[in-house]
C-alpha cells in the first residue's frame, strides 16, 4: 500500500483568494495528494509589515474558503505558536505527528520558490519535505528554477524515501492579496477574486477598508445575516477538522 501524501498550503492569507486555492488544487491533482493542510501564518517573517487583518479574521476567511472541499483541513498550528512563523518549525511539528518528510509536499508559488534560499534554516529545511512549485503570474517555473541549485537535495525519482522538488504546470489567476486590499480600499468589487462567502465576510466585518461604506459595500452587505451564517457555519464545522 502506498503512503499517504500530505499537501501543506501555507501563507499569510491576508486575504485568501482564488490564486491560493487554484495552486492547492493544481498540486492536489498533479501529485495525487490525500490531504491538504491550510496553515495561516501568525507572524510571517518575510513581510515588512504586519498583516492587515487579525489572525482571527484570517483564520475565519480560510475556513470559509475551503468549506466543502473534501480532504482540505485548516490548521491553527502557526497561529498558536509564538515567534516568527517559520516553515521549518511547521514541518518539524508535522514530523512529530508522524508524517515522514517524503510524505509531505509543501505547496508554494514560483515567486516564493525563487526566494527560498533566504528562508530560515536553509538548506536544511529542504530535506524536511518535498516542495511542489506551482507557476505564478510574473515568475515562470523556468525563471524560478534558474535562481536555485537543485543539487542541494536528492532526486526523489532515484532515491527512495528522499525529498525533492516537483514542478506543477498550471494556470493560476493573476491575483494577489495586495491587489484585493487595494480594490477594497477603492470600493471596488472583489467578487471574481475570492469565493463568495469570503467576500461577504470581508465586507460584513469591514476588513481592509476605512471610512463610511461605499455604495458597492452597502449593496454587497445587504444580506448581512447570510454572511454571518456563513462565518458561523464554517467555523463551527471546523470541530473535528481543525488540526492543532
Amino acid at each position: 500500500m502506498s503512503e499517504r501524501r500530505l499537501g501543506v498550503l501555507g501563507g499569510t492569507f491576508d486575504p485568501i483568494h482564488y490564486g491560493h486555492l487554484r495552486a492547492g488544487e493544481a498540486a492536489e491533482t498533479a501529485l495525487a495528494l490525500d490531504e491538504i493542510r491550510v496553515v495561516p501564518a501568525h507572524d510571517p517573517p518575510h513581510r515588512a509589515l504586519d498583516p492587515k487583518a487579525s489572525a482571527f479574521h484570517r483564520f475565519a476567511l480560510c475556513a470559509l474558503a475551503i468549506e466543502g472541499k473534501p480532504g482540505w483541513r485548516l490548521s491553527d498550528g502557526e497561529l498558536t505558536r509564538t515567534g516568527p512563523s517559520y516553515t521549518a518549525h511547521t514541518l518539524r511539528a508535522l514530523h512529530a505527528e508522524g508524517w515522514k518528510p517524503s510524505q509531505i509536499f509543501f505547496i508554494l508559488g514560483s515567486d516564493a520558490f525563487a526566494e527560498i534560499a533566504t528562508w530560515y534554516d536553509y538548506p536544511a529545511v529542504l530535506k524536511s519535505a518535498n516542495y511542489a512549485v506551482v507557476a505564478r503570474p510574473g515568475t515562470t517555473l523556468q525563471a524560478a528554477w534558474e535562481r536555485f541549485d537543485p543539487a542541494v537535495v536528492a532526486d526523489p525519482s532515484v532515491s527512495e524515501g528522499s525529498t525533492g522538488f516537483f514542478r506543477v504546470n498550471a494556470e493560476t489567476p493573476n491575483v494577489s492579496s495586495t491587489d484585493i486590499r487595494a480594490r477594497l480600499s477603492a470600493g471596488l468589487s472583489i467578487d471574481d477574486l475570492v469565493p463568495p462567502p469570503v467576500a461577504r465576510y470581508i465586507l460584513n466585518h469591514r476588513l481592509y477598508v476605512g471610512g463610511p461604506p461605499s455604495a458597492f459595500a452597502q449593496g454587497a452587505t445587504a444580506d448581512r445575516e447570510s454572511g454571518q451564517h456563513d462565518q458561523s457555519a464554517a467555523v463551527n464545522d471546523l470541530h473535528g477538522k481543525t488540526e492543532h
